[in-house]
């Protein structure tokens, strides 16, 4: 599993963008991924970087559909073939679940 933080965002519409994120926030809940948002990010898992990928370019289509002129993207990504990792399991890990 791949478990990737990521965060987008358009850097020319001004100081407040929520309605942009709000944007990109829905197209990752219709993926159906398992995926926490946070203040700054959200962390999502993905069974390949195929289908992370994808759900990227889906969240940049729908900002650049918005109007935006530019944007910021931020990834990380773990992809870990040792252990079958998760969030939940990262978390659990880190003493937060």
């Amino acid at each position: 599993m791949i478990i990737a933080e990521f965060a987008i965002f358009p850097t020319s519409e001004g100081v407040s963008v929520s309605k942009y994120v709000k944007e990109a926030i829905k197209v990752i809940e219709s993926s159906g991924l398992k995926h926490e948002t946070g203040g700054m990010s959200t962390t999502i898992e993905a069974p390949d970087l195929d289908t992370l990928f994808k759900i990227i370019e889906k969240c940049h289509e729908a900002m650049v559909k918005m109007g935006a002129q530019r944007i910021h993207i931020d990834l990380r990504v773990d992809h870990r073939l040792d252990v079958e990792a998760s969030i939940e399991s990262k978390l659990k890990a880190l003493g937060k679940r």
